[in-house]
């Protein structure tokens, strides 16, 4: 794996380049900065201040190289490279509400903004008047919009808010997509129309959502500690595995089967979904103990604590994992939701760390990890 460190303020959203070698970051405030890797450092070549508060949410698409981002001043903002400077362009999104959430659709030409304002804006671009508009799909959502994933169709998009409720709604555009063909979650697809909607039962908020490569599950997170994959090759069937860990704030499948999860515990986790429909926890990943510090270990403490009934650095607070807060966000770093080799979580601890993962094969519990 590798650790890399952005100073001690929290990392709120990362998102990568198209080959990996510049990234964009907002450091838990309303600017965004541009990162360049230099053999093991990066150094900060740009930094995007449009934002009047906290951002939120950023994406880079990989194609058209664009990003955009959205923030807690209601505001989005493709940006555009020009003579190797970022050129802001404003996205009409017309909320009333911090903006929470932002995705490029597979084909990057619209993308879609989650917001406080219980609505979810499908943003497109006009050539005639060069500027980027939105349609809203408001009902029937009833509390803050989360998290949000795109189908592989370009079309169908899933959302998770605080109403503890997962949706899965149509974001057709007519002046951008063709006529989208039938998927197993429904065939009539206007925009807005509700394909479906789930609820694990639990009175947990709907921290993320995430499609599988085929986009036939969907997988999602809640803070009460559940994790639930629902299939629509099986008639919708619903499984929901209520944890014993602290709830997890991200997910994103890994393969056809597996789901990588994190959250509040600072620890990636496996789960590998069968085609029995069960949902089975495999392992923690990260695999570290917790280091010397001024040269006492762990054990060496506790048996100071017993020979001498004294305690060595009672000051110490560090945790038994690499991240040492919260893992806020997780992005897939090389390859892709059908095989994944290499993932990116950042934090609340400023650290952002890269896993790298040889091998998901089929084993007793579904994965084996080298």
């Amino acid at each position: 794996m590798e650790i890399h460190s952005f100073g001690v303020d929290p990392i709120t959203c990362h998102a990568w380049n198209q080959n990996r070698t510049q990234l964009a970051l907002s450091p838990n405030s309303n600017e965004v900065h541009i990162y360049q890797q230099e053999s093991d450092k990066w150094s900060c070549i740009d930094v995007l201040t449009q934002h009047d508060l906290r951002v939120t949410s950023i994406d880079w698409a990989p194609n058209t190289n664009r990003i955009v981002t959205c923030s807690a001043d209601r505001n989005a903002y493709v940006w555009t490279q020009v003579s190797g400077k970022w050129k802001p362009m404003l996205v009409l999104l017309r909320i009333n509400r911090a903006a929470t959430c932002v995705r490029w659709s597979p084909k990057e030409n619209k993308f879609a903004v989650g917001s406080g304002a219980r609505l979810i804006s499908i943003c497109y671009f006009e050539e005639e008047n060069d500027w980027w508009l939105s349609k809203h799909i408001k009902k029937p959502i009833r509390s803050t919009v989360t998290s949000i994933d795109w189908h592989p169709n370009n079309v169908l998009l899933a959302s998770g808010s605080t109403d503890f409720k997962t949706r899965i709604f149509s974001a057709y555009i007519k002046e951008v997509d063709s006529k989208p063909e039938a998927t197993p979650w429904g065939t009539k697809m206007p925009l807005g129309n509700l394909m479906a909607e789930f609820s694990n039962g639990g009175a947990g908020w709907v921290h993320s959502v995430s499609f599988s490569s085929d986009g036939n599950k969907l997988a999602w997170v809640g803070h009460d500690s559940s994790i639930s994959v629902v299939d629509a090759n099986k008639g919708m069937a619903l499984t929901t595995v209520k944890t014993q860990f602290l709830p997890y704030l991200t997910c994103a499948w890994a393969s056809l089967n597996s789901i990588i999860v994190a959250g509040h515990d600072c620890c990636p986790m496996v789960f590998h979904y069968d085609d029995r429909g069960q949902l089975t926890f495999v392992d923690k990943l990260d695999k570290s103990q917790k280091r010397e510090v001024d040269g006492f270990s762990a054990m060496r403490k506790f048996r100071d604590m017993d020979k001498r009934a004294i305690v060595e650095n009672s000051t110490d607070t560090l945790l038994d994992t690499i991240h040492q807060n919260a893992i806020s966000h997780m992005t897939i770093h090389t390859g892709t939701k059908s095989a994944v080799s290499k993932f990116c979580t950042s934090g609340m601890d400023g650290k952002m760390v890269i896993w790298d993962i040889k091998s998901l094969e089929n084993s007793m519990l579904g994965l084996r990890i080298v």
